[in-house]
């Protein structure tokens, strides 16, 4: 009996040995990745230690209007309520890979019938035993045709050899915690655009405010320049361009009425909510940008912006596909246990004797389907050249974005500045020549003329404090703020 069970062993060995030979030319070429581009250590020339992307979202904006906006928005959007099933998704997917290292346990019913022929092992086997002087009664087997009771368990279980079930379950747990980084992606975005329609808000709602004001101016004039043409001393013509004027004036208003009604349903859109008024807060020419704005540097980027975080770990995630599309290279051990009630009578079924049980346990190699595997392979790397690809251009993108908000800020700060200037300039100038108008030493023209352009000024100045505020959400959001 020792012997057999010997001479078993090494038939299996020489059996491994030989499907591992089959198994082991030239399974595939380490995965290759080209070089990756080299960061600035800095985004300005100059190193901050602090970051406002560290700051929680709550204490970088100030104004309790949008405060209460963006915590509607964080409870009632509907993409992050999307991007929450993905993650619930990916969390099953995970457990789904842990499963496979589990044997897959059956429990079986199961009954059977073969009819044997006069000319088979079996047939003959069976007819012989039959004849046998040790078995009788219940023991004799029924030939024509066999029946075949089980009752019990059958399992499956495929025992990791090269590492590839382990490799799958690490893709899994690695892209669901990329589901997660997606999440915070929607989230810091959804904060933001929430802050740009909120600011963009408040400056049309400035424009809206200056432009009535200067239909009121407007209309004085042309009921001043009426009251000189009764008195002769200026013509039907300098009546029309006031009015025209002012015509023109009031169909601004309609338009920025229009602006805000349009940024208000975006805006309730991201609320996930029906059009409504929106609470505003003071006026954007009331709101102070903080004094000092510090970006860090580039590595802290790299650690908190979501979106980058998520394609460095779809990256590894794909490396690691790559290791599991090796592994399917190599013979597979599976196991297959069973243990139960066996028998060829329903009588006699549930008697203890009938108590079965054995495993078959055997390598599988793959030997004609190798190209459909190297296929998969070639998947495997050009995706995970392409994980890498995308992860570059996250981080080049990232690093553009907080430059260009940095300028920005720098730059629409001064513009500001300037056009603040400027429209102070232009009152002086549209105060001085309605002056001169009354006593009769400047045209009408000219009166037009400044009134225009103290409205263009006015206008521009806030947009710049727009474009202000919106280059600081950028920056904030560029630097990965807002997702805790």
């Amino acid at each position: 009996m020792q012997k057999n069970i010997i001479k078993t062993l090494h038939s299996a060995a020489y059996f491994a040995v030989f499907v591992l030979a089959l198994s082991s030319c030239k399974v595939s070429a380490p995965l290759q990745l080209p070089t990756a581009t080299r960061m600035p250590a800095t985004f300005s020339g100059s190193a901050d230690s602090t970051n406002i992307g560290a700051m929680d979202w709550k204490s970088f904006f100030t104004d309790a209007n949008l405060i209460s906006l963006i915590d509607t928005a964080l409870n009632r959007n509907l993409d992050l309520q999307v991007a929450t099933q993905r993650i619930e998704f990916a969390r099953a997917s995970f457990l789904l890979s842990r499963g496979a290292f589990a044997p897959a346990v059956s429990a079986v019913a199961s009954v059977g019938v073969d009819r044997y022929g006069d000319y088979t092992l079996n047939g003959i086997g069976n007819y012989d035993t039959n004849l046998s002087p040790n078995i009788d009664g219940k023991q004799r087997i029924p030939t024509r045709p066999t029946p075949d009771y089980f009752l019990g368990f059958r399992s499956a279980w495929e025992v990791d050899l090269w590492g590839k079930l382990r490799a799958r379950k690490r893709a899994a747990y690695i892209r669901f915690l990329a589901s997660e980084k997606g999440r915070h992606l929607i989230t810091t975005s959804l904060i933001s655009e929430v802050a740009r329609l909120y600011y963009t808000l408040l400056a049309l709602d400035g424009e809206l405010e200056i432009i009535q004001d200067n239909i009121d101016l407007q209309q004085k004039a042309v009921e001043l320049v009426d009251v000189q043409k009764q008195a002769g001393r200026v013509t039907e013509l300098a009546v029309q361009q006031f009015s025209a004027q002012l015509l023109n004036t009031r169909s601004l208003a309609g338009q920025v009425q229009q602006q805000i009604i349009e940024t208000e349903t975006q805006l309730n859109n991201l609320l996930g909510r029906f059009p409504q008024p929106i609470v505003r807060g003071r006026s954007i020419r009331e709101q102070n940008l903080p004094a000092n704005i510090a970006a860090g540097i580039p590595s802290q980027m790299l650690r908190r912006r979501p979106d980058i975080r998520q394609a460095e770990l779809e990256m590894e995630a794909a490396k690691v596909d790559v290791q599991a599309a090796q592994a399917e290279f190599y013979p597979a051990l599976v196991l297959s246990p069973y243990v139960g009630l066996n028998a060829f009578r329903a009588s006699v079924l549930f008697n203890p004797a009938s108590l079965a049980f054995g495993v078959l346990g055997g390598l599988a190699a793959p030997v004609f389907n190798r190209r459909i595997l190297k296929a998969n392979y070639n998947v495997s790397n050009a995706q995970a050249r392409e994980a890498f690809f995308n992860y570059q251009k996250a981080v080049i993108n990232g690093f553009g974005e907080v430059f260009t908000n940095l300028k920005g800020l720098d730059n629409y700060r001064q513009v500001a500045e300037l056009k603040s200037q400027e429209v102070t300039v232009l009152g002086q100038a549209a105060s001085i020549s309605n002056d001169l108008f009354v006593t009769g030493y400047a045209s009408y023209l000219e009166v037009i003329t400044a009134q225009r352009s103290v409205l263009e000024a006015e206008l521009a100045l806030i947009n710049t404090k727009r474009a202000e505020f919106l280059s600081l959400i950028g920056l904030y959001q560029s630097l990965g703020g807002g997702w805790r």
